[in-house]
């Protein structure tokens, strides 16, 4: 059973809303009071005193702006897994991201593709040895996760055929997740960089985004284009680049 002992409120109040919101069977106990006999592991902060705790008894020390790592980490310690840490990436516009430890999952998220490397970085920053694996759809996006994660993150290409699963009534909107889920249960090619040659249907979707953007009706090039695709410019950042080129013609 995994034991809460801290006298950080904010930590307490985290942690205990995580296992809740879990149906994790914990108890809470003052820094003062012994432990339970059935403690398996016992979460606290990095003031509270632990000299008493059994050295076998795994001690997760958490901090009160990550509660939820420090409920991952206690969790897998009452499984006894190893820890293993694996995220995966369903690419598009709002990318569905699965974080599984173990096959279990522990996370999910669907977020704008500017905020996906960060959300995913974030997720990995106390993971022992993680993967990341991405599905090879959704070409611009994924290329553009794949070259801005971090050089140290192992990276792999999965075909993500087949990964998305039938929604049935209720749940809308969940499938980029799900997929997500699945393509982190598929071993992919390792990969350290994704090169993008943008097809010209490709460019034209880029085109139409940048007309329905503008306050002109104004579509951008296909040089301009390029440069969207290969994650250079914004869209925004195209537009205005063309319009000043345009204006001074």
């Amino acid at each position: 059973m995994i034991v809460v002992r801290t006298t950080d409120f904010e930590l307490y109040h985290g942690v205990v809303t995580e296992l809740r919101d879990r149906d994790v069977t914990f108890t809470t106990i003052e820094p003062a009071q012994p432990l339970p006999d059935e403690t398996t592991v016992v979460i606290t902060d990095d003031a509270t005193e632990t000299t008493d705790i059994d050295a076998d008894l795994p001690i997760v020390t958490g901090e009160p702006d990550s509660p939820r790592q420090a409920v991952d980490c206690a969790l897998t310690l009452t499984r006894g897994d190893s820890g293993r840490t694996i995220v995966g990436v369903d690419p598009g516009r709002k990318p569905g991201i699965a974080v599984l430890v173990d096959e279990v999952v522990v996370a999910a998220f669907q977020v704008p593709l500017a905020d996906a490397v960060e959300t995913i970085e974030a997720e990995l920053a106390t993971a022992d040895d993680p993967i990341v694996r991405i599905g090879d759809g959704a070409r611009l996006q994924g290329t553009t996760i794949v070259n801005d994660l971090a050089d140290d993150i192992r990276v792999e290409l999965v075909d993500e055929t087949g990964t998305t699963p039938y929604l049935g009534t209720g749940a809308r909107g969940m499938g980029d997740v799900l997929a997500a889920t699945n393509i982190a249960r598929i071993e992919g090619e390792s990969i350290t960089e994704r090169e993008f040659e943008p097809t010209a249907g490709e460019l034209q979707v880029i085109k139409d985004r940048s007309r329905n953007a503008g306050e002109t009706n104004r579509a951008i090039d296909d040089r301009f284009a390029r440069q969207v695709a290969a994650g250079e410019l914004t869209i925004a950042e195209a537009l205005a680049a063309h319009r000043a080129e345009t204006d001074d013609e």
